[in-house]
């Protein structure tokens, strides 16, 4: 499997931005898609994840109410809607794959793709 992540960019306080999750190579049925974020001189952390099956979500507390993972079938891939911005959202935000079902432990995650810099200003 090969992850493209897309859609950060630049946004003020308060702002939304949708992030997308590319997947080529083959199906992720039966897998676990989630988007982690990391803060320079941080651990990469786990914003949330969702089974590719049925859709299953997990957030992270510091999301809760503000961001959506969802994904579509059709063409592969995995959305993070992220509303109600805040600065401290401000990190390099990447998809990534469990092959395992692992909801939300980092080290559950095998397959990364790039990274996509999002900056909220305040």
């Amino acid at each position: 499997v090969q992850l493209q992540a897309s859609g950060g960019g630049l946004v003020q306080a308060g702002g939304s931005l949708r992030l997308s999750c590319a997947a080529s190579g083959r199906s992720l049925t039966n897998y676990r898609v989630g988007w982690f974020r990391q803060e320079p001189g941080k651990e990469r952390e786990t914003v949330a994840t969702i089974t590719w099956n049925w859709g299953t979500p997990y957030y992270a507390d510091s999301v809760k109410g503000r961001f959506t993972i969802s994904r579509e079938k059709a063409n592969n891939t995995v959305y993070l809607q992220m509303n109600s911005l805040k600065p401290e959202d401000t990190a390099v935000y990447y998809c990534a794959v469990s092959v395992t079902g692992g909801v939300r432990r980092v080290e559950d995650y095998r397959i990364w793709g790039q990274g996509t810099q999002v900056t909220v200003s305040s």
